[in-house]
């Protein structure tokens, strides 16, 4: 009805309608899924037209129908199915073989290999693949992937009508012959007409008979009924101890030395250690044999074996070292060398006892009469470096540095006593000469030093370096050296041969051992006492380390003297450089200098700057008691003769 709203009441139902069901969208035509396409009209409306033709329509008509069943109805015509949904997981399998040509080898010519060849009736495509065969050597599995074999050069291609029983079938040049198929095959070549050849037998490989043929008739020794897993499972770390000695006194330079030879019972193999002293002057290598299955004698093997390309196996040693060939007291030959076993450890002792009934194990006596030691003596002392590193060379190949007493260096740090000392020689030029010896209390270390002399013929500077000194006469192993109670004044100090007399020493040197008189004998101290009240005492400048000394008025005019001397030579060479250094000290404009000004000059002249020597100059070059010179002053102190 059309032209009414869908509503109840203007639908109504087709009374001839008889097919309720949902039509399908795809039909097959000449094999392919195809969707249907209705007719469409004017407007894209289907167009409803009689399917049928003018004979059914004719038969309806003239026909009768009964009433009660009704005309019974055709089966439908079946549908068109594709090769390739009818023939989808169906393949034709062929037992087949090639002989593969085996060159050079004097054992076999070829090789018999079997294949299975499949046949895909989908799309008439072959593979042949061939079975795994553990440890076969060659490479197997799949021969041919799955594709179209080409037959000819004309283009045709293998059919499954070309495949029967013994046929030879040619893929890529190799000749498969076919020999055999299963059930399935030929069920399916009977059903489409074709004659199927009897099966035949796949031939045997003569290379693989003839290793069968060999296999059968080798010899096999039973194995043995001892369990392994019960040996382990009881003897596990359980390892016999046997004390011995390697006796190659025979031989040049040989020696007899201790070894230990271990024997594991989990499985019979055994070790040789060699035992190391102190000093024995050998490489720390413990293991002389490793642990291994020792034969006891590993030449005894057939003279045929190849020894040279080969090595021994279980099948060429026929004995090995077992419990019952230690004994104590015997001599066991292990890879050409003797040991005596001289003892064992309680538990072998043990396990000989429970297993052989072995009731005594004597030792030996293996010891040997040690050879006296020669005495090693310390040789003299050579002069070069220290006494202490010397004795080192001596006491060890690798030397050591001495040890040092830091606790001794950390409470006496920076303090040094210095004395004053003449040389006493034989010599008439070293008369006279003074010198400053510093001891050092950290480590009993003294320097000598001679305070440098213009116009004495004598290198001044330091004249010893920082040493320990030993007394003389005393033993080179056990040295005795030079300690602060020895510095009095008199004492006679022998540094390496040369003698020095102590006069003097400043005022640290009193107060040290004023402070420390427990360690210093009271003569010692009072006689420096009694010098350092002696007189006035002068300072001086060694280094910038200020001493107090006593001169005599000959050498006070010796050294001023020496000072004009030298001071006129600067005013001969260059008079300009006499006002230079007057005028250079007078840095307050004043006109004057004094007495600290000159011992400045002096200093930077390197002349002799003690206090005696200053006040004589400067006593001689002004008469002002306040000691105050001018330029005028100077000028005349420095050009009068």
């Amino acid at each position: 009805m059309e032209g009414l709203p869908f509503l109840p009441g203007n639908s109504f139902n087709d009374p001839t309608k008889s097919k309720y069901h949902r039509s399908h969208s795809l039909n097959y035509r000449n094999g392919y899924a195809l969707p249907t396409q209705p007719t469409i009209g004017i407007g894209g409306e289907p167009i409803i037209y009689n399917q049928l033709s003018e004979q059914e329509l004719d038969e309806l008509a003239n026909y009768n129908p009964t009433l009660t069943y009704g005309q019974a109805k055709e089966a439908p015509p079946e549908d068109f199915v594709p090769a390739h949904v009818a023939w989808d997981k169906k393949v034709l399998r062929y037992n087949a073989y090639f002989k593969q040509t085996v060159h050079e080898s004097k054992d076999e010519y070829f090789r018999v290999r079997p294949v299975d060849i499949f046949y895909y009736l989908e799309d008439d495509s072959i593979a042949v693949i061939e079975p795994h065969v553990e440890n076969s050597g060659m490479p197997q599995g799949k021969l041919i992937k799955r594709q179209r074999l080409p037959k000819n050069d004309q283009g045709d291609h293998w059919n499954w009508k070309d495949l029967n029983n013994g046929v030879n079938v040619t893929f890529y040049g190799k000749v498969f012959h076919i020999v055999n198929m299963d059930k399935f095959t030929s069920d399916f070549l009977e059903s489409e007409g074709l004659i199927v050849n009897p099966s035949e037998g796949l031939p045997t490989d003569p290379y693989i008979e003839r290793r069968k043929t060999a296999a059968a008739l080798r010899t096999y020794t039973t194995p043995s009924s001892f369990d392994k897993q019960k040996q382990f499972l009881e003897l596990d770390r359980k390892v016999l101890r046997f004390y011995c000695v390697w006796d190659d006194r025979d031989n040049m330079f040989g020696e007899m030395r201790p070894f230990v030879i271990h024997y594991f019972l989990v499985d019979d193999t055994l070790e040789v250690r060699e035992v190391h002293t102190a000093n024995d002057g050998r490489d720390p290598f413990p293991v002389l044999i490793g642990r291994h299955k020792v034969p006891k004698n590993r030449y005894q093997v057939d003279s045929s074996f190849p020894a040279v390309v080969m090595e021994l196996s279980s099948h060429e040693i026929k004995e090995y070292f077992t419990p019952k060939d230690f004994t104590m007291g015997d001599t066991v030959m292990i890879y050409g060398r003797r040991f005596l076993i001289y003892d064992c450890d309680n538990f072998t002792k043990s396990f000989y006892y429970h297993t052989f009934g072995v009731t005594e194990f004597p030792s030996v006596d293996v010891k040997q009469k040690m050879k006296d030691m020669p005495k090693m003596e310390i040789p003299p002392f050579n002069q070069f470096g220290s006494m202490e590193d010397s004795l080192q060379s001596c006491l060890s190949l690798i030397p050591q540095p001495p040890k040092k007493d830091f606790i001794k260096m950390l409470e006496n740090d920076h303090k040094v006593l210095r004395f004053e000392a003449i040389m006493d020689s034989v010599r008439p030029e070293d008369k006279g000469r003074r010198f400053i010896i510093s001891y050092r209390l950290a480590d009993d270390m003294m320097t000598v030093y001679e305070p440098p002399v213009r116009n004495s013929g004598i290198i001044g500077g330091k004249f010893l370096e920082r040493t320990r000194v030993a007394k003389p006469n005393c033993p080179p192993d056990q040295p005795v050296f030079y300690g602060p109670q020895d510095f009095y004044i008199g004492a006679v100090i022998e540094v390496f041969r040369h003698r020095f007399v102590i006069t003097n020493a400043d005022e640290y040197v009193l107060k040290f051992m004023e402070d420390h008189s427990s360690q210093f004998p009271g003569s010692t101290i009072e006689s420096l006492r009694s010098r350092l009240a002696e007189g006035s005492l002068l300072r001086e400048t060694v280094k910038g380390a200020p001493m107090k000394v006593k001169r005599t008025d000959g050498d006070l005019n010796t050294l001023v003297q020496q000072v004009r001397a030298q001071l006129k030579k600067i005013a001969i060479t260059d008079k300009a450089r006499v006002d230079e250094m007057f005028l250079r000290y007078n840095t307050d404009r004043t006109g004057f200098i004094d007495a600290r000004n000159m011992r400045d000059l002096c200093v930077k002249l390197q002349l002799p700057a003690d206090d005696d020597v200053i006040n004589a100059l400067v006593g001689q070059c002004t008469s002002d008691p306040e000691g105050k010179i001018s330029l005028e002053d100077f000028r005349r102190f420095v050009e009068s003769s």
